[in-house]
């Protein structure tokens, strides 16, 4: 028995150690492949390129329908694990207080940099750019919230069942957060049988996760192509001056607002970069943040910051904090009054920027997403003509892109941060669950 024991303890290190995976093997290596593979699709074979839409579409419908169950079960796993509202409380407000701050600086930084690098100056609109798809999301448009009364009824769910099947986030969020309450109420044993049930669910969850993410290299593909394919070269070209701006910006934005922050925090922007590359490979080939949701919700705490707090945090910066989407409104807002030469005094920017506050609030629970609130934001503020936003859309996919992986990077540090703000973060935390999932 004794000889036996040391056998095991002697062949530890030798199991610890496993050979390392060939490079083609990685998640992140066949995703960049695929997006070349995609882009030469699309330039070569256009007609073909835009019937593999459905690749993408199957791989996006997959990831969604996990994602309003692990929001629910992470949101309200983390408070029932807080075992304290006011540590929740806290923990939320400070949240809430940290995504409006950084939202107004995105708002402020796109209009800034629009101004700055001229965007839409010296360009020719024409309604022949005007495509059916963007015509039916402008539609949709309308149907965004208006009012804060309206937008504030509707994230308030008359269903339970019908806000998970509607994929409304927000709604998901407020019934997580009142559910998460209620097991906090419950007596302590009561509590730890319901906390250990919906922890065994959240991990099939994310095994359900893991299976669908061996199909990312194929809905990538599938994506680029079809945003190639459809959108032609010569749109491209003209409008490939607002594309490059709008990532100069972007880059900006992150290297300068969230490097700040990271610094102010004592935290290495490069290093939480690098540490969620795979996610921003994969968020930006589907041109989705929904897509890493379930894996930022499993890695993030591999970083140091406490479960409960990225539970809480994460979820609803998907709500609360679209940096990218920000930004894409604000530069879209100088993009179509420099084109169509409507000046636009610094009250009108400040009410546009208001509105934007509200508004991309809803960007999460929008069929459309950021080009959908955008058009809902133009159509509020009745400043500028509503037909030059589905000019946009000949390079929204290009824009959308850049700016999910932006909302992925700024979700990343706003949830680090406001764990270090609480005192949830420790960073020996990496190693140990690391050495709990060997």
């Amino acid at each position: 028995m004794t000889n036996h024991s040391h056998t095991l303890e002697h062949d530890k290190p030798l199991l610890a150690e496993p050979a390392k995976k060939a490079f083609w093997k990685g998640l992140g290596f066949q995703i960049a492949v695929s997006m070349i593979l995609g882009i030469l699709v699309g330039f070569i074979w256009p007609e073909f390129a835009t019937s593999l839409k459905l690749l993408g579409d199957i791989f996006l419908r997959l990831i969604k329908s996990a994602v309003a169950p692990l929001i629910f079960l992470t949101v309200a796993l983390g408070i029932g694990a807080a075992g304290d509202i006011k540590q929740v409380g806290r923990v939320g407000l400070s949240a809430i207080i940290y995504f409006e701050i950084v939202s107004t600086i995105a708002i402020l930084f796109g209009f800034g940099m629009g101004e700055l690098l001229s965007v839409g100056s010296g360009t020719v609109l024409t309604e022949s750019h005007v495509n059916s798809q963007a015509t039916s999301l402008i539609q949709a448009s309308h149907a965004a919230p208006k009012s804060f009364a309206q937008f504030f009824l509707e994230i308030f769910p008359d269903s339970f069942m019908g806000a998970f099947s509607s994929n409304n986030l927000l709604q998901v969020l407020v019934l997580a957060l009142m559910f998460g309450f209620g097991i906090l109420l419950l007596k302590e044993k009561e509590r730890v049988v319901v906390e250990n049930a919906l922890n065994f669910i959240a991990k099939a969850f994310f095994k359900f996760i893991h299976v669908i993410m061996l199909l990312a290299p194929i809905g990538t593909f599938g994506a680029i192509a079809y945003a190639v394919g459809s959108n032609g070269v010569d749109m491209l070209i003209k409008l490939t001056y607002l594309v490059l701006a709008f990532y100069l910006t972007l880059i900006l934005f992150v290297v300068i607002v969230l490097g700040a922050v990271c610094l102010l925090f004592k935290l290495n922007l490069f290093d939480i970069i690098k540490f969620i590359k795979e996610e921003l490979y994969i968020t930006f080939g589907t041109a989705s943040s929904e897509s890493v949701l379930p894996r930022l919700l499993e890695k993030l705490p591999k970083y140091g910051a406490s479960r409960q707090t990225v539970g809480l945090v994460l979820p609803t910066g998907y709500a609360f904090n679209l940096d990218g989407t920000s930004i894409y409104m604000s530069m879209g807002v100088i993009f179509l009054a420099n084109a169509y030469g409507i000046p636009l005094s610094i009250e009108q920017l400040f009410g546009i920027l208001l509105i934007m506050l509200l508004t991309s609030k809803g960007a999460a629970t929008v069929s459309g997403g950021a080009f959908v609130v955008f058009a809902a934001t133009i159509t509020t503020t009745g400043l500028l003509p509503l037909e030059g936003v589905a000019v946009m859309f000949g390079v929204y996919r290009f824009m959308s892109m850049a700016l999910a992986v932006t909302n992925i990077i700024g979700n990343t540090v706003a949830t680090i941060a406001v764990a270090k703000m609480n005192r949830e973060y420790h960073p020996s935390r990496r190693q140990k669950l690391e050495d709990d999932e060997d």
